[in-house]
């Protein structure tokens, strides 16, 4: 089980310090956006989460059947954009939401097991996750004191 925990820190229009298990790190809103730009935006956490579980996927696949893949990068880029039949449209649900992932996969494959790893990569449980129904449970906290114990 994975378990973050998300603080805003003091003073900060947006910046939160996310704490994990055993690394801590930082979010924020870019400045155009009226953020600090202190670390990544919520977005480029979710690119990343998805970009390192392909990325780690791949790798795990192809060991195990003993291929010639030296290392994956993944290049992902999200973006809103309107249907097609839409794009004059200004409601909201006209726009989708989109991302692209490009790959290279370093290492002598032939073209059959990179077009396989490239299959693969639509398998990786956050991509998974991401496409399917997932359930968000809310709840406020038992102590609404400030959280100085957690």
């Amino acid at each position: 089980m994975a378990v973050i925990t998300v603080e805003t820190l003091p003073g900060q229009a947006f910046a939160t310090k996310i704490e994990g298990n055993t690394h801590d790190s930082f979010a924020d809103e870019p400045l155009s956006d009226g953020g600090g730009d202190a670390g990544y935006s919520p977005y480029e956490l979710l690119l990343a989460s998805l970009g390192s579980c392909t990325a780690m996927t791949l790798q795990l696949y192809a060991r195990r059947k003993k291929w010639p893949l030296d290392g994956v990068k993944v290049r992902l880029e999200f973006d809103r954009i309107h249907e097609k039949d839409s794009e004059d449209c200004e409601s909201p649900t006209s726009r989708i939401e989109r991302i692209q992932r490009e790959f290279w996969l370093m290492g002598d494959l032939s073209s059959e097991q990179r077009q396989r790893l490239l299959e693969i990569a639509g398998r990786c449980p956050v991509h998974r996750t991401i496409t399917g129904s997932p359930r968000i449970l809310d709840r406020l906290a038992e102590n609404q004191q400030k959280a100085t114990t957690l």
